[in-house]
């Protein structure tokens, strides 16, 4: 029985090194058993910030290493951008040997039409975050961002970081969960009855009105989690790292 995986928020980087490893041995066990796996879908915040494809460190190509060897192995990779690595380009993702995809995708999940994205775009309640997000998304600013020196863009991305986790203590958690008009309006706009992502790091299946189903992957702070899709259905599932 063939299986698709979606996973998200792993924030990947250099002072990571057990999720790191975890990563790793997730997908040492998908290129095992690669026959009976059509595909992995990144859901964004893959790392914990991506200032360019410039940026070739350790980390990044070690990722892309192993990346691309699920996806020699026939293992079809497709990468949704989060709020920290929305700056991946085509460079790295040919590097990984997986496919870029829209903000908001709809795949055909074992016959299932399936709403698939980072999630942040929901969380309408942060009018902040909001914001910066219409902004760093715009074509002028991440063409601005990726020409200057990859030293400054080094500085900049730790001031966002930094600002990200000061504005965050300040805010409610219902501020940062997703606004519940804002997900019946996606599942209409789209007309879909499933819908997968992450960034909120609370992990559930939400039940709704004309069996529709929200799934929410959490990070791998502590646990690793994600999603496992086949003809006989859909699984949230944890382990520990």
């Amino acid at each position: 029985m063939n299986k698709t995986y979606f996973i998200a928020d792993l924030h990947l980087s250099d002072d990571t090194s057990l999720i790191n490893q975890g990563f790793f041995n997730f997908i040492d066990n998908l290129k095992q058993n690669a026959k009976s796996v059509d595909a992995l879908y990144i859901l964004g915040d893959f790392f914990e910030a991506w200032i360019g494809d410039d940026n070739h460190t350790a980390l990044n190509q070690k990722v892309a290493n192993e990346l691309n060897k699920l996806s020699q192995a026939g293992v079809k990779l497709y990468f949704t951008h989060g709020n920290r690595d929305f700056l991946i380009k085509k460079r790295y993702a040919k590097a990984c040997g997986m496919t870029l995809l829209p903000e908001q995708t709809i795949i055909n999940l074992y016959g299932t039409p399936t709403l698939v994205c980072h999630g942040d775009e929901l969380c309408t309640d942060d009018i902040e975050y909001q914001k910066f997000r219409k902004k760093s998304r715009s074509w002028w600013w991440q063409t601005l961002m990726l020409n200057l020196p990859l030293s400054f863009r080094q500085k900049k991305a730790a001031k966002i970081r930094a600002h990200s986790k000061q504005s965050k203590k300040m805010k409610s958690q219902a501020i940062m969960d997703v606004n519940e008009q804002a997900v019946r309006d996606t599942f209409t706009k789209f007309n879909v009855s499933q819908m997968i992502h992450g960034h909120t790091h609370r992990p559930n299946v939400h039940k709704y009105d004309n069996n529709k189903t929200r799934y929410v992957l959490g990070d791998w702070y502590t646990d690793l989690w994600y999603i496992e899709a086949s003809q006989q259905g859909i699984k949230l599932i944890s382990e520990p790292l």
